[in-house]
């Protein structure tokens, strides 16, 4: 079984439609995978092992008979637990949402089951997507495959983990700030973040309605094409969906870079960066130049006030959309309350963890009568040229290459100690959300503790073939077609996740 789970989700749908494995055999696989490692690594939220199963038979009859004969029909995948799914549980992580079930399901997720992807079930995520490494979880902290001492990254880490430690072989999950690409590049696999609008949010629970993107986590960059392809079309159900001519993105894996003008910001390699991770992401960059790519410093202005902008836009909207979470519409219904007021009070007050709290009332407060203009509205003035700044640099580069975080992966229990360090840990991600832009992810190496670095390709708006272009050129290149973690994951996992808990309950 060892041998299909290294497979990447398009070997493995090539081998299915060739008939030398099904799609029974290929989730059964991961199911006993899970089995495996799931008690270290807790990816998941919620696993549907009997519904896979019934789905995989259901796959495999279609695609012997000739009606799936897309690259993904068969191939097990998983979903982040903000994406809602008919008949299982939606949680987001969250206790307020703990039993709620949907009555449907994310457009980005029937994406998928129309491509004949098997879905096996609901991943783990920081609560409400607030979060950089999946440990603001009500459910219990996700590990990250490599050394179970450190996080995976957030708020996707559910999915990234399970990429990595082939929990599945592909898993969809959301961006609002770097929720796919920070957690990718600590687990060293590849994520895209999809420009606004291109992925319909219907069925998305949202963080910040203006940031929130859904999009792809996979072994490659050729698996991440793939996948987008599946879930991109236009969707008249969600109103800031994107109606495109194109949604080829396979056609852009050539492994040809030439050409290309890449821009490298000088100020992304400053100050905080550690010296590993600005090593191997410049000789990335290097090994694009040889590849015919034209690459060149330059300076992108504002990236000191990117953070601050975008955690006053994303908590504004955070307090609004959470507004609805009250105890009396769906969803956790406190006890033993006085009165309606006093039944808002605890409902929400047990139901929230302390990291949604804080950005409750941090967005409360932005919004208020005597600070919204002193804060909110300059948030979104500073988003405007923030978008300018992007434009002026696309005006002479086809991409922007930078990492994905100034570090890689942290201790669990580290950033929870410091919410502000755990915030400026965006610091590379946020801006390309506030801008609508498309981002992609890709392992470059490992530092000298052995855990991933992620090497972070940044386009201009609808040019997502441009940074997966330059992506699986990368991958050709230097002959890195994914990282895995050494079998026998690494790390004191139960004694570190309970200083992690501990530390949690103590905020």
């Amino acid at each position: 079984m060892s041998s299909i789970l290294e497979l990447t989700a398009l070997e493995l749908g090539r081998k299915i439609k060739a008939g030398e494995i099904t799609s029974l055999q290929a989730t059964e696989a991961v199911l006993e995978q899970i089995g495996r490692t799931e008690n270290r690594i807790h990816a998941y939220v919620t696993l549907d092992a009997e519904g896979a199963m019934k789905q995989a038979a259901e796959v495999q009859k279609k695609i012997e008979a000739g009606l799936l004969t897309g690259p993904l029909a068969g191939v097990p995948a998983a979903v982040k637990d903000n994406l809602c799914t008919k008949g299982m549980r939606t949680t987001c992580s969250s206790r307020i949402l703990e039993h709620f079930v949907p009555t449907y399901t994310a457009e980005a997720v029937l994406g998928l089951k129309r491509a004949g992807a098997v879905i096996l079930g609901k991943t783990n995520m920081d609560e409400f997507a607030m979060g950089s490494t999946t440990e603001t979880s009500a459910f219990g902290i996700t590990r990250n495959p490599w050394n179970t001492e450190y996080a995976p990254g957030g708020s996707s880490g559910g999915s990234c983990a399970a990429v990595a430690s082939e929990e599945c072989f592909c898993a969809l999950g959301s961006d609002t700030g770097g929720s796919i690409r920070q957690p990718s590049s600590f687990c060293g696999v590849a994520g895209i973040k999809p420009t606004y609008g291109t992925v319909s949010r219907y069925g998305l629970i949202a963080y910040g309605s203006s940031l929130d993107q859904v999009g792809p986590v996979a072994k490659d960059t050729a698996d991440c094409a793939a996948l987008l392809e599946a879930i991109s079309f236009y969707d008249p159900k969600d109103s800031t969906c994107v109606k495109r001519e194109d949604y080829d993105f396979t056609a852009a894996l050539t492994g040809e870079a030439k050409g290309m003008r890449i821009g490298i910001p000088a100020g992304y390699f400053g100050e905080g960066l550690n010296g590993e991770v600005r090593e191997a992401v410049l000789q990335a960059a290097d090994i694009l130049k040889e590849r015919g790519a034209v690459v060149e410093w330059f300076d992108l202005g504002l990236t000191d006030y990117a953070i601050p902008a975008y955690y006053v836009i994303a908590s504004a909207e955070a307090s609004s959309n959470l507004s609805r979470f009250d105890g009396v519409k769906y969803g956790f219904r406190a006890e033993g309350y006085e009165g309606l007021h006093d039944m808002y009070k605890q409902t929400r007050s047990q139901g929230f963890g302390p990291e949604v709290k804080r950005r409750i009332m941090l967005g409360s407060f932005v919004l208020s009568a005597g600070y919204y203009d002193a804060y909110y509205l300059k948030a979104l003035r500073t988003k405007a040229l923030i978008r300018k700044e992007f434009d002026r640099a696309f005006s002479s580069y086809d991409l922007i290459l930078a990492p994905a975080a100034p570090d890689t992966a942290p201790r669990l229990g580290d950033s929870l100690q410091d919410p502000l360090k755990m915030y400026l840990g965006d610091i590379y991600t946020v801006s390309v959300n506030l801008a609508g832009l498309p981002a992609m992810t890709v392992p470059c190496g490992t530092d000298s503790k052995g855990l991933p670095i992620g090497l972070q390709l940044i386009g201009d708006c609808f040019k997502e073939k441009d940074v997966i272009r330059a992506a699986y050129a990368y991958e050709q290149s230097c002959g890195i077609k994914r990282l895995r973690p050494e079998p026998g994951l690494k790390g004191k996992e139960k004694s570190r996740e309970t200083a992690a808990l501990k530390r949690r309950e103590n905020l």
